[in-house]
């Protein structure tokens, strides 16, 4: 729904802006220059990939209604990543935990299969026309060496109970995971499940997997030889292992490497293994600075920067595609704000803005590195019967979409022909990568085209979620046709007061139970909302000039046609 606020500031007029009660001086205005008529090639949609722990909450009616809304985020297909989906159990979903009741076994050791749970699932992708990244795991109870205690009672106690383990027989392990390709395969048709990603298990070099790191290379193998008996075409990768910006996880990436292209392959004898694609999870380290949420955007980039350069480091591997499986903010996406204030970061616009400032800045890694970068795994989705603004890392609350969401939209509305832009405003990667965005603001822009339309995103992001003044931001747009005398300016905003259903949330005082009438409000200021727009502006000699404030962590994103 478009919104239209009944005053704006979009000029300079203004020398100083009222912050928490307090006048402060407005910043020297920040001058970005875009060049319209000068191609940067292409703009790759490295963001539409999603996932979540839980699968079944795929099907609930909540998790269904935002994976449509995903799909609706533009042309380009999704692929969405879930675990659990071999883990024994009725299908009752908690935190950190979902089943499928898969495999089984009866009195006399023989396998049953039964797909009943999976199905749903798998369904509900194939309904909306979304890609799975299928990750083969986790260990159902019956194959588990070590089986009891097999769920978890997450936040209490260990989660890594018996659904961890290796299985007790590898050939049973395969045979399931044939049955589980075939299955899929004839239920969707080999057209549809040909673009789909297969991997084995998460995080194998912490306690998701508790074997030894050769115990997984053999899981791997054994993994793999049965997805490409049951899909000969399919696309297998992995380790999906913890960033490698320690040396612990840069160990296992660089072994598992090592191991499928010169090693001994368990399944046939030979060396090597397969590997499609490699995958690997970078996160940040969000802090609580006594007043306020501290980002550690450095922490994840370095993650991000170390396993580019281990992939690169094998000549077998230079130019095989990279997902990044999880890339996040920090690790724990059930950990709710009120036990870890650091996450209410999650039901604001920082989310947001620490997206699009990790995006950009994978992007120019991706170029500097000269990697075949695919995407990178936002692990954010919903959790079902959860207090509202609980401060989980998701996309939605109770049906809800937090400002985060809304920079999705954003991204679904640029171009995929990128073209030049400065910001007089922007820091180095250099030094993001080295120090974070801590001394000053990094406030920057991407900007891309399609036929007779320009689309920016511009966003002000700082590691520190305090209150500062706006930064005014001057806009020239150069190369525009000569003959064009005006285009048509539309100018989204996500800051505290649009597409923020959080704030909606708080100014109707925090209800846990909205009525019919609010909850509608809280769904319409979930949804990305005009600002000052749309209008008319005039064009001389193939320039434009746009004027307007930023807040600290809002993003704009303006299109222009003509």
């Amino acid at each position: 729904m478009k919104r239209f606020p009944k005053a704006v500031l979009p000029v300079f007029f203004l020398l100083s802006f009222t912050v928490a009660g307090r006048t402060e001086e407005l910043s020297p205005p920040v001058s970005m220059q875009v060049e319209a008529d000068q191609g940067q090639g292409d703009f790759p949609p490295i963001w539409t990939y999603f996932g979540y722990d839980e699968p079944n909450y795929t099907y609930s009616s909540n998790g269904r209604k935002l994976l449509e809304e995903l799909t609706q985020l533009s042309p380009t297909p999704v692929y969405v990543r879930a675990h659990n989906l071999l883990t024994s159990g009725d299908g009752t979903a908690s935190l950190k935990w979902g089943s499928t009741n898969a495999y089984r076994e009866d009195a006399t050791g023989k396998a049953i299969y039964d797909w009943t749970i999976v199905d749903r699932i798998f369904d509900t992708y194939h309904q909306l026309r979304i890609r799975p990244l299928v990750e083969i795991g986790f260990m159902p109870e019956a194959l588990s060496i070590h089986s009891q205690p097999y769920r978890h009672n997450f936040p209490h106690g260990s989660i890594f109970t018996g659904w961890a383990y290796p299985p007790k027989d590898y050939d049973k392990w395969s045979n399931l995971v044939f049955e589980f390709v075939t299955h899929l395969k004839h239920r969707y048709g080999e057209v549809e499940v040909k673009d789909w990603l297969w991997e084995v298990w998460n995080e194998p070099d912490i306690g998701y997997w508790q074997g030894t790191a050769e115990e997984y290379f053999k899981l791997y193998d054994f993994s793999v030889d049965a997805i490409v008996r049951a899909l000969p075409q399919a696309r297998v990768g992995g380790p999906d292992s913890t960033g490698p910006a320690s040396p612990k996880a840069a160990e296992f990436l660089e072994k598992f490497l090592d191991h499928c292209a010169r090693q001994k392959n368990y399944v046939s004898g030979k060396i090597g293994s397969r590997l499609d694609f490699v995958s690997f999870h970078p996160k940040g380290a969000a802090s609580w600075q006594a007043d306020h949420v501290r980002m550690g955007i450095s922490h994840q980039l370095a993650a991000i920067e170390a396993g580019f350069k281990i992939v690169s480091s094998f000549p077998e591997w230079r130019h095989t595609p990279i997902v990044l499986g999880e890339s996040d903010p920090e690790g724990c996406a059930a950990c709710s704000a009120k036990s870890n204030p650091q996450n209410s970061y999650r039901n604001g616009p920082l989310f947001a803005s620490y997206t699009a400032e990790v995006f950009n800045s994978i992007l120019e890694m991706v170029s500097r590195e000269h990697v075949n970068f695919m995407g990178a795994v936002t692990w954010s989705f919903e959790f079902e019967g959860q207090p509202y603004f609980e401060g989980f890392r998701e996309l939605a609350t109770n049906g809800v979409d937090k400002p985060v969401l809304n920079a999705f939209r954003m991204f679904g509305l640029l171009g995929r022909k990128r073209i030049k832009a400065t910001s007089s405003a922007s820091l180095s990667e250099e030094t993001i990568l080295q120090e974070g965005v801590r001394a000053q603001a990094d406030i920057q822009l991407l900007a891309t085209r399609r036929e007779r339309e320009l689309v920016l995103m511009i966003w002000n992001y700082h590691d520190d979620d305090v209150s500062v003044a706006p930064a005014p931001i001057d806009l020239v747009i150069h190369g525009l046709p000569s003959d064009l005398l005006r285009g048509l300016l539309e100018h989204f905003r996500i800051d505290q007061g649009h597409s923020n259903a959080f704030a909606r949330w708080q100014e109707m005082d925090r209800p846990q139970e909205p009525s019919a009438e609010q909850y509608q409000q809280l769904e319409r200021a979930g949804q990305l909302e005009l600002w000052d727009s749309p209008r008319w502006l005039p064009i001389q000699a193939g320039t434009l000039n746009i004027k307007f404030t930023l807040p600290r962590q809002a993003l704009s994103l303006l299109r222009l046609s003509w």
